[in-house]
């Protein structure tokens, strides 16, 4: 068997496949669940009074598929990297995956548009945190949040303007 400075991987990181099957599992979970307990969201979202700039319904969909892989891959890179510094960083990724799976049920199945908004600003703060930490891990992670960051950023703007028209 190889030595791993002959290879330049460490055991950590040859066994963490199974913890990047997981993280999707965990992150595709979060969207199946919001889903399932919205009902008919994109019925809800035709019928809401929205601002020129929001996007088309159809357009949540693939947009969110692409981010929730690139939430898991990103915390799979800082669960999988032994440094001190992963503990914070993937603790700040779990508050924010968790803030991020109640804003659905608040927003469609709640219609609780005022409490969706409290709830995205603190997944905006959560999640600029678990940038910047996860920065500390590995840069490749927080590239990979910067996307989800920017959305989630647009989706607060959108939030506040639906809950004032609404």
């Amino acid at each position: 068997m190889p030595s791993t400075q002959a290879t330049g991987v460490t055991p950590v990181r040859r066994r963490s496949w199974p913890t990047l099957v997981v993280l999707l599992v965990l992150c595709y979970g979060v969207a199946a669940v919001g889903a399932t307990a919205t009902g008919d969201a994109g019925s809800t979202y035709a019928a809401l009074d929205r601002p020129v700039w929001a996007p088309p319904g159809w357009l949540f969909g693939p947009v969110w598929t692409l981010l929730y892989g690139m939430i898991a891959v990103a915390g799979w890179l800082v669960a999988r990297d032994p440094v001190p510094a992963r503990r914070p960083a993937f603790a700040a990724w779990v508050v924010q995956l968790l803030l991020n799976a109640l804003w659905t049920p608040l927003f469609f199945g709640a219609e609780k548009y005022g409490l969706a908004f409290v709830d995205i600003c603190l997944l905006l703060s959560a999640l600029g945190a678990t940038v910047l930490l996860a920065g500390r891990v590995d840069r490749r992670a927080s590239w990979l949040l910067t996307p989800y960051l920017a959305w989630v950023s647009y989706a607060a703007a959108l939030n506040l303007a639906l809950w004032l028209t609404n």
